[in-house]
């Protein structure tokens, strides 16, 4: 396949090849675009380009003939970040209705049925295609994580129906079906990536070498799966300074306060109220000596990884930056402790083994009849690659396989929970930490929190950390605030009222209303003395200030009550500061939260301003489009 770049772009003709275009935020619509790519070129494709939405110019797309589109949704309906320029161009208002004309076209969306706007971005972006005058090949397809088999239950149908529409219009040019699904085909092909080794004498030992926010940067972008999104060095490498536990010790939640600071300078770190810190979590070093013992690597020589263009490989300057420590790759860029492998890798494997067990079981895994197993196998018990790799011993995958194949090892963000007014130079977190079991009863932890919850305040730990602009625009203080938060949703309003109440001291502020949400007032009512002590005497939660504060304990009666019932309780106060141009925030949980909350503010608008649900709709979608209505939810 062609390299996902700028240049592959230029280098085909475009009306004789078949371009796939993602936009894809954890890495699962990038997948999914190759597998197109691969399935393209067994089926004797003659040209196929598999590119990022953000290393394609939107002004060639009227020179293309056929092209793929594989999007995720983000968020609240978001599309990912690598779509934003694209969908701006693909807005303008000078493109007419036969721009696109002559254009063949088909749309995969990734998404989360249990988010109200599921596949969001890419339903968006088929109907501005349509509109623009590009013909559909087929339906658009729609992935759901919730389907039994993930994203590739409507991917594998999708595809086998794309190929034959292909195949009736351009029967020349693209996939032959009984090609693509050839059980026989045996042919593995060539890595995207070539590795140069150096044993450790041939390296001189810079001191630029020992600078850890460098090594980051260069072991990052020179990862294949990383290079477009990586980030540079980290501007902070940040230090806790303080842990505390805000849940309840015997309780099934646990949910941490963090402290972080930058030992390094006394200045202020620079983020604003809303923002999210995002966290390059370090992996188990025994877990990643496992790893490099199991593929029979040396930890100690230094490599450099260069992209395959074909049968060339992309060389450049090979700088001393540009050699780094096989381990410190592997720990910085391969998540071989957290992630599991998609479907291709278990594909890969197959070519490998040496047991004719082992490679039966392998090819079935990568075959449609065995999607349903893999899924159960794999995803569903969040198998790592460490744990696939010694399920099938006879295995030895080339690292350049390991190296392309092998999730990326990703940052967290976290929802900032402090004021830079009343913390300048520290960040604080609140961080659920993340524990589950598996369906075959094996616990299982979340990466970064776990690490995270681990580390020893004050012992010089020091965490790589970008500030990342959220989703939650900070509001100026005279902007009276509804704010909605249960369990660590609460987390970017802490910010919010330290802000507020920092504001408060030297100039006039609006009024506040907060509404958070927890299970039990004994177990995990999180900052529960940070709360209370700003609804009481003149604090900005305080009703002699025109807030409030108005918790609902799920648990602690027969009935359930959630934060919805509390803002129904106080419609008449939400609704007075929805007429004093109030701007609503809702953070949480990803599930039914946000739809639930939605529901109980369209019910006050029904109720207060005597209207009917369809204008009640109405009127919160003109709030959302006008900036007064953000949601940050999280799964």
């Amino acid at each position: 396949m062609a390299p996902s770049s700028a240049e592959a772009d230029s280098a085909v003709s475009s009306s004789g090849r078949l371009l796939v275009l993602y936009a894809s935020q954890t890495g699962n619509a990038m997948d999914a675009a190759e597998r197109v790519g691969r399935e393209a070129e067994r089926g004797g494709c003659p040209a196929v380009d598999v590119l990022s939405m953000d290393s394609f110019d939107p002004s060639r797309l009227p020179s293309e003939r056929f092209v793929v589109f594989v999007v995720s949704t983000t968020g609240q309906g978001d599309p990912p970040d690598s779509m934003k320029g694209f969908w701006r161009y693909m807005l303008r208002k000078d493109l007419d209705r036969q721009w696109l004309e002559g254009i063949h076209h088909a749309v995969f969306g990734l998404g989360d049925s249990g988010y109200q706007k599921y596949n969001f971005a890419a339903k968006k972006l088929d109907r501005r295609l349509l509109h623009l005058g590009a013909e559909p090949v087929l339906e658009i397809g729609l992935g759901d994580d919730q389907h039994p088999s993930g994203y590739e239950g409507a991917l594998d149908p999708w595809l086998l129906s794309m190929w034959k529409s292909l195949n009736e219009i351009n029967p020349s040019l693209l996939p032959r079906v009984s090609d693509i699904n050839d059980p026989n085909l045996s042919f593995l092909g060539d890595p995207k990536v070539h590795v140069i080794y150096y044993s450790s004498n041939e390296v001189t030992q810079d001191p630029i070498l020992l600078d850890s926010n460098k090594i980051i940067s260069s072991a990052r972008s020179m990862s294949p799966a990383l290079r477009f999104h990586a980030d540079g060095e980290p501007p902070y490498m940040l230090q806790m300074v303080k842990k505390q536990c805000l849940t309840k010790e015997g309780t099934d939640r646990d949910v941490r306060h963090f402290e972080l600071e930058d030992p390094s300078s006394a200045m202020a770190i620079n983020y604003k109220i809303g923002d999210a810190l995002e966290i390059l979590p370090s992996q188990n070093p025994s877990a990643v000596d496992a790893f490099i013992e199991r593929c029979n690597l040396d930890p100690d020589c230094y490599i450099t990884i260069r992209v395959r263009s074909g049968d060339k490989v992309f060389k450049g300057s090979v700088e001393q930056m540009d050699r780094i420590k096989l381990r410190t790759f592997v720990a910085l860029t391969m998540d071989v402790v957290s992630a599991s492998p998609r479907r291709y890798f278990f594909e890969v494997m197959s070519f490998f083994a040496t047991s004719e067990r082992e490679k039966e079981r392998l090819q079935y895994f990568a075959s449609p009849e065995g999607r349903d197993d893999l899924y159960q196998y794999n995803q569903k018990e969040s198998r790592t690659v460490l744990e696939v790799l010694e399920d099938f011993p006879s295995v030895q995958m080339p690292f350049e396989w390991l190296v392309q194949l092998t999730p990326p090892l990703k940052k967290r963000a976290f929802s900032i929970s402090s004021s830079p007014l009343a913390h300048p130079n520290q960040i604080h977190l609140t961080v659920s930490v993340v524990a589950w079991v598996t369906p075959f009863k094996r616990t299982r932890r979340g990466l970064c929190s776990t690490w995270l919850a681990g580390l020893n305040p004050n012992k010089g730990n020091l965490i790589p950390c970008w500030i990342h602009q959220g989703s939650l625009p900070p509001p100026r203080p005279l902007v009276p605030l509804v704010l909605i938060g249960p369990g660590t949703g609460c987390a970017p309003f802490r910010a919010f009222v330290e802000e507020r109440a920092a504001q408060a001291a030297a100039e006039p502020t609006a009024p506040v209303l907060f509404f958070f949400g927890c299970r039990n007032q004994e177990n995990d009512f999180l900052y529960k003395d940070f709360w209370l002590t700003h609804a009481q005497d003149e604090g900005v939660l305080s009703s002699k200030r025109g807030g409030g504060f108005f918790v609902a304990f799920s648990r602690d009666q027969p009935q359930k009550v959630y934060v919805q019932h509390k803002i129904m309780e106080q419609s008449s106060r939400v609704w007075n500061l929805l007429l004093s141009d109030a701007v609503i925030y809702i953070a949480g949980s990803s599930t039914k939260m946000p739809a639930d909350v939605t529901a109980a503010l369209e019910e006050v608008i029904c109720k207060e301003g005597g209207v009917k649900q369809a204008d009640a709709s109405k009127w919160l979608r003109d709030l959302e489009r006008a900036g007064r209505l953000n949601i940050e939810t999280w799964s």
